[in-house]
């Protein structure tokens, strides 16, 4: 998609690009000109390696990024680095410090006066909240990472990696090399800048003895557990001025959220943006119940869910297809509600939600909104993958509500265009291949849309992981770190493809072999375990309409073609005239060539 330049762009979906760039100094450069020139519609810049992504609300806004880059000129710069100067005290006894030294041939102290003495820059973030990933050190310590990641670094952990440096802000996995520890919080929800570390500061490390504080001489540094991330209790927990209880969580079900609109803008700090994952669903429970469509209500998956009202409210329930029955308090029959309309309930009834007959997840929204106790940026959507937001729900567990909207309540034709569009178990997913799909074989390229690939139970809000046969690459090696989007289909060495959905880390080292638009993710959220998925591409300026859930395949389609001025009949399968169907929309017409030829060939035997 590139508009010229000197600097490659490259499409991402319908709602972002990737700037390909020589440098880290040129890819700051891009990042910093961007943010200063804030274009209209660009909800996130993420630098990182070599490439800087770009997320925008709409396809408009990805054009109006491409023209801007397109006037870049190709010796810019960051230029003087604009954040914050930091110190971080380490105590410099890690695990991996005498290797490290013996990699370098500076041995320990050679390793500790290297690193304490290079201002290092915070290139960018990703990975986690508070990861800060720290170039132009000194370049002895370009040390590669283990051949073995570990399964557990602790909080706090001084490490190296390709040169590069960082602090890991809570426990987790990782496979860069430890030389010490800090007692510093890297994440601290309660700081008016979350991040200890953020893009564009220069940092300092300096070596100090076990028992020098980093507040003051004379205490020891504190024990490094791994700080919570967890920052808003349930809502309506006891607290001094919490709001009153309006709903009693009597079971959970499987699992129950509290979920919003999330927190788009933050990537660069490695904070995704998270939010409802069907969320054209939780848009339309809250205007149903005449909440703005943003307003946090609670995703729940599988249903199981049984709440109880405290006084009167009104409710609404969309998403998957499943039975929502009210209990009232009088103990008279249940009676069963339709999903996506407005239903008030009394104080004592209860609301339960029954396992989808078709579907995955179910929203709940309640007038005035699911108030969290504390939100974070913004938001108190849960972030599976690194604990920020209000976390998962409990039996016990009390929810207050937030203020009533303004207005009257909602009539019969807002609750009616609530109504839940049908969910499937079988769904066409259209995408814009790349940004890293020349990474694959032609083969590959080819499989990957023409297989019927299924949903494994091992997905989750991070990513929908699909079984089916695996991808080959064209390449060897692994990528330089980038960023990555909702929708990116990232492909892992074991070659299947996993989708990445609303909790997706930020950046990503494998290559994407494409990305859906952003219009076919909300059907993603319904899919369950089985399900099968195909892959459809498209051009991400003319996507066409959403391409049919359940529509019947033929069993057989018929007809011509024309090879070497000769016409030949050719009967295929319903499946198969479909996959040399995406074949062509696709462009691949050596691939689509090359079947036709062996088909005909053996009609002809």
């Amino acid at each position: 998609m590139s508009a010229g330049g000197v600097f490659r762009v490259r499409p991402v979906g319908d709602r972002a690009c990737i700037v390909e760039l020589p440098d880290l100094d040129r890819v700051l450069g891009v990042a910093a000109r961007l943010r200063e020139l804030d274009p209209p519609g660009v909800i996130d810049v993420v630098p990182a390696a070599r490439t800087v992504l770009v997320v925008c609300v709409d396809r408009a806004a990805v054009r109006r990024v491409a023209e801007t880059v397109a006037g870049f000129d190709e010796r810019i710069s960051a230029g003087k680095a604009a954040g914050d100067e930091v110190t971080i005290d380490v105590v410099y006894d890690g695990d991996d410090l005498a290797e490290v030294g013996h990699l370098t041939g500076l041995g320990r102290d050679g390793v500790i006066s290297a690193h304490t003495g290079t201002v290092w820059r915070a290139a960018f973030g990703g990975f986690a909240p508070g990861f800060a990933y720290l170039a132009d050190g000194d370049p002895r310590l370009g040390v590669p990472r283990l051949a073995s990641p570990r399964t557990t670094v602790p909080a706090g952990s001084v490490a190296l990696a390709g040169g590069l440096s960082a602090v890991y802000p809570r426990a987790s996995p990782g496979g860069w090399r430890l030389i010490g520890r800090t007692g510093e919080r890297m994440w601290d929800e309660d700081r008016d800048r979350p991040a200890r570390i953020a893009p564009g500061d220069t940092v300092r490390f300096r070596a100090v003895r076990e028992t020098v504080s980093l507040a003051q001489v004379g205490s020891e540094i504190p024990a490094l557990p791994d700080p919570p991330l967890r920052v808003a209790a349930p809502a309506g927990a006891t607290a001094a001025g919490a709001l009153e209880p309006a709903l009693t969580v009597l079971d959970p079900g499987l699992l129950t959220l509290v979920q919003d609109a999330g927190r788009p803008g933050h990537a660069a700090l490695g904070v995704t943006e998270s939010g409802a994952l069907d969320r054209g669903a939780l848009r339309r429970a809250n205007l149903a119940v005449g909440n703005p469509p943003g307003a946090a209500g609670l995703e729940n998956l599988n249903g199981g869910l049984a709440l109880r009202a405290h006084r009167a409210l009104i409710v609404a329930v969309t998403g998957a297809d499943a039975e929502i029955r009210v209990e009232p308090a009088e103990g008279i029959a249940s009676r069963s509600v339709p999903a996506g309309e407005a239903v008030e309930l009394s104080a004592g009834d209860t609301l339960r939600v029954g396992a989808p007959r078709r579907g995955l997840r179910c929203y709940i929204a309640v007038r005035g909104g699911v108030e969290p106790v504390r939100g974070l940026l913004g938001s108190a959507a849960y972030d599976s993958l690194s604990g920020l937001g209000t976390p998962p729900l409990s039996s016990g567990d009390a929810l207050a509500l937030g203020p009533e909207p303004g207005g009257a309540r909602p009539d019969s034709d807002l609750t009616r265009s609530a109504a839940q569009p049908p969910t499937a178990r079988r769904a066409v997913l259209r995408f814009v291949p790349g940004p890293r799909d020349d990474w694959f074989t032609a083969d590959a390229r080819a499989a990957f849309i023409t297989q019927a690939w299924r949903v494994s139970p091992r997905s989750n809000r991070v990513a929908l992981r699909l079984d089916g046969d695996p991808l080959t690459r064209a390449r060897s090696g692994e990528l330089a770190t980038e960023g990555v989007t909702r929708g990116s289909v990232q492909v892992p060495p074991n070659g299947l493809p996993v989708l990445f959905l609303a909790d997706h880390p930020v950046t990503g080292g494998y290559p994407v072999i494409g990305t859906v638009i952003d219009a076919d993710l909300d059907r993603v959220a319904q899919l369950p375990p089985g399900a099968e998925v195909r892959f459809h591409p498209v051009d991400p300026d003319e996507p066409g309409e959403p391409l049919g859930l359940d529509a019947p395949v033929p069993e057989t389609v018929s007809f011509t073609i024309e090879i070497d001025g000769r016409r030949h009949r050719v009967t295929v399968s319903g499946a198969l005239a479909a996959a040399l169907d995406r074949l062509n929309a696709a462009g691949d017409r050596a691939a689509l060539a090359e079947l036709l030829v062996e088909l005909v060939g053996k009609a002809s035997r």
